[in-house]
């Protein structure tokens, strides 16, 4: 893999936020859920993530999580997504979210 440097990192807009609601998305593809999550002054935004595997709506909601907030939105069937949900593929190739252990306020950017 090429190396990148300090300034190709700085163009990724890592930030913490909290996911208020989850919604069924039944009309996409692979199996995911459609997330609503607060980063703080950034606003409100959605997106889907491939998470049903590892995750209930229930325990998701509350939770703190990292995502890219720089990438153009893309539409996903009807649905618009407005940031890039984070996560490392486990044995299966099933998404565990990219969280954190301690709770930081919405909007921290990666450092």
């Amino acid at each position: 893999m090429e190396e990148i440097n300090w300034n190709d990192f700085e163009k990724v807009d890592l930030r913490a936020g909290t996911i208020l609601e989850v919604f069924d998305f039944p009309e996409a593809r692979k199996p995911a859920y459609k997330v609503k999550v607060d980063f703080g002054d950034l606003g409100v935004k959605m997106s889907s993530a491939q998470i049903t595997k590892h995750y209930t709506k229930d325990e998701l909601v509350g939770q703190q999580i990292v995502g890219v907030v720089n990438f153009p939105k893309k539409q996903i069937g009807k649905f618009m997504s407005e940031f890039l949900v984070t996560g490392f593929a486990d044995e299966n190739g099933d998404i565990v979210l990219t969280s954190l252990r301690g709770k930081v306020p919405n909007g921290s950017k990666l450092c």
